[in-house]
């Protein structure tokens, strides 16, 4: 556990040394850059349950509204020891750009309540109570996409896949939110794949699940996004071609199955791209990331013109 840590904190899983920092190629943003950064303006907070990690980040662009939201799901391989907190840049920059954002933390493997059902539960839930936040706030609960990072990468996929859950599962929730789409930043859509790959998160799946594939099958069938296709609205797979915690063929898999299924599933392989530049606003990955948003939904340019 350890080691899975620390290769997650500097973001070097395969770069030999600690010190090297990645030198090979100092283009790739690092989590030390990302820990860097000043805080943006916070948001509102807003609990969506009553435990104290269900709980969201409602920020608003400026202007009357309504505004299409985009509900934010971060990574840390579904561990305890990293939240919300590092989306709030990437948060603050889509709300800049036009959209409300809904930035999630929920209970993780170390929370009581975490993992297996209850991470899962969390995330749902969150994303529903969009419905409940429109009562109050200026927003658009028929124009929704949720993305997520990493492990939130997966959870998002999942979200969009859950309405195939049948109703005897622990995860099953009935009339879930409809979504206009997916962004899955270097998302974990294969949880069995996953759980023997390269990469630091590999071992928490089995933390996150109560065990290994052939140890809990059901749970991982109930888990997985590509276990549940199709799932009938578009989505954007955002992967960084050197990404040495989530492989390319995570993508790249889903994306031919999912195809083959019907779905509008596409990927956007970016080079000399890791895993951190995707949740960095200022780095060369953030124009594909706010152009698969606004594919699904809409500019805000557009919106402005059609309320004229």
């Amino acid at each position: 556990m350890t080691r899975l840590l620390f290769f997650f904190l500097t973001g070097i899983a395969l770069c030999g040394s600690p010190n090297l920092a990645c030198a090979q190629d100092a283009r790739l943003v690092t989590w030390q850059d990302i820990v860097r950064l000043p805080a943006p303006v916070a948001g509102k907070r807003i609990s969506y349950g009553p435990d104290s990690l269900q709980v969201g980040e409602l920020r608003l662009p400026e202007g009357t509204g309504p505004f299409p939201v985009v509900v934010l799901l971060h990574g840390g391989c579904w561990l305890s020891e990293y939240n919300a907190a590092y989306m709030s840049h990437l948060s603050a920059a889509l709300t800049k750009a036009g959209y409300a954002t809904w930035n999630l933390e929920f209970r993780r493997v170390g929370n009581a309540g975490g993992g297996f059902p209850g991470t899962f539960q969390d995330v749902a839930q969150g994303t529903d109570y969009v419905r409940e936040l429109a009562k109050a706030y200026p927003l658009l609960p028929k124009k929704v996409v949720v993305l997520g990072h990493s492990a939130g990468g997966h959870l998002a996929l999942w979200l969009a896949a859950r309405r195939n859950l049948p109703r005897t599962s622990p995860l099953y929730s009935p009339k879930p939110l409809k979504l206009k789409g997916v962004v899955a930043l270097a998302g974990i859509p294969d949880l069995a794949a996953y759980s023997t790959a390269p990469g630091s998160c590999n071992k928490a799946v089995a933390q996150l699940l109560g065990g290994q594939p052939t140890e809990t099958p059901e749970r991982y069938a109930a888990g997985s996004p590509s276990q549940l296709l199709p799932l009938r609205v578009p989505v954007r797979l955002v992967q960084g071609a050197q990404d040495p915690i989530v492989p390319v063929s995570q993508a790249q898999n889903f994306a031919t199955l999912a195809q083959t299924k019907g779905d509008d599933t596409r990927v956007l392989l970016l080079p000399n791209t890791g895993h951190f530049d995707l949740v960095y606003p200022a780095s060369s990955a953030w124009p594909t990331i706010e152009k698969a948003v606004e594919d699904l939904l809409g500019s805000s340019r557009e919106r402005q013109q059609k309320r004229l």
